[in-house]
């Protein structure tokens, strides 16, 4: 009989297997073939409509009895032996039977439609018009013929591939939760800077301790303690906080946003003063000493120190410290001689003594 299926042996299984023994290899082998593990394999989706088809059968015991009826008829012809007569469901009531021999089907579908109480829809053609005369000599005459467009309506409006609701389609094979979005943490790294870069800011470029190089655009006048915010540089998309050290410079120093120096001067120029050169973070600038200048005088350049806040700046404070030559020319020492002699500052003669 054309299109006839084994269904023990779609689920590789014997006649007598067990009900939990079909359950079992149904739910083993639609895990092997389900289309989710198989996408695109047209041959493993026929095969798991096939394990869907068998199990639908078998599970159910009034439809697997009338399905090894039918399976020992079919062994029988493929023997040449006498056919039997058998029980068959009828569609409209599945719990009543007539006495049919199973030879009236035409292939193994249409006893499979038999057996799931489907119903099949099929084009005949029209009767003859009222009063019209039918040929006897037809062989066709009162028999309906089939329509290429014939097709199978289920009753049951699951689909034949569908496995029953016992067994849930993605139990298969659970899905893995999706991995959680790491939490975005912000990190502190420490940089040092030389003075006159803290002071002037600019574009640099800083290795941390991962391995990472960045280029940090420094603003103006950062101080010692000051804490630089870099979006999205941190730990999973957090910050990265920079804190600032200033280095030590050997000439300057920093005494809040005033910049503080130690300016020597030559004992003739603390006597007469004048415009002297004094170094700046800038550059050199001229700064008038007033006469008589005293050793560790403070003087103040306005405007001169670290940039502050409103666009303002500090100043810068000089120190005088007023020092002799440790080695002086003869001339000089020729000029000392004759300085001594007619000078008449006496600084020791207020001692408390």
């Amino acid at each position: 009989m054309d299109n006839f299926r084994d269904y023990y042996g779609i689920l590789g299984l014997l006649p007598t297997a067990s009900a939990a023994e079909v359950k079992q290899s149904f739910r083993r082998l639609a895990r092997q073939y389900h289309p989710d593990l198989n996408p695109g394999d047209k041959v493993a989706e026929d095969k798991f409509k096939q394990i869907g088809e068998a199990y639908e059968i078998l599970s159910d015991e009034p439809r697997r009895a009338e399905y090894d009826r039918f399976l020992t008829y079919w062994r029988s012809k493929e023997k040449k032996r006498p056919r039997q007569t058998v029980k068959q469901w009828t569609r409209s009531k599945p719990q009543t039977a007539t006495e049919l021999r199973f030879e009236q089907y035409a292939d193994f579908n249409s006893f499979l439609d038999d057996l799931l109480n489907r119903k099949t829809v099929r084009d005949v053609e029209p009767p003859p018009p009222a009063g019209s005369r039918v040929d006897p000599d037809r062989a066709d005459a009162f028999e309906p013929r089939t329509s290429k467009a014939a097709y199978t309506v289920s009753q049951s409006a699951r689909p034949r591939s569908v496995p029953p609701r016992s067994v849930p389609p993605r139990s298969v094979r659970p899905r893995p939760a999706p991995t959680p979005k790491p939490t975005p943490s912000d990190i502190e790294a420490r940089l040092t800077v030389p003075l006159d870069r803290a002071f002037s800011g600019g574009r640099e470029r800083i290795r941390l301790e991962d391995g990472r190089s960045l280029d940090v655009n420094m603003p103006a006048g950062i101080v010692n303690g000051q804490r630089i915010r870099l979006k999205g540089q941190g730990r999973n998309g957090g910050d990265l906080f920079l804190k600032i050290t200033v280095a030590d410079h050997p000439f300057f120093s920093l005494e809040g946003a005033d910049v503080c120096c130690q300016l020597p001067i030559t004992p003739s120029e603390a006597v007469l003063g004048g415009a002297i050169p004094v170094p700046t973070l800038e550059g050199a600038v001229k700064m008038r000493l007033p006469a008589g200048v005293k050793s560790g005088q403070r003087l103040r350049l306005p405007g001169k120190g670290f940039p502050v806040e409103g666009g303002n700046r500090g100043d810068q404070l000089v120190e005088v410290q007023i020092v002799v030559p440790d080695q002086p020319s003869d001339a000089e020492r020729q000029l000392y001689e004759q300085l001594r002699e007619i000078e008449t500052f006496q600084p020791r003669q207020n001692l408390p003594l």
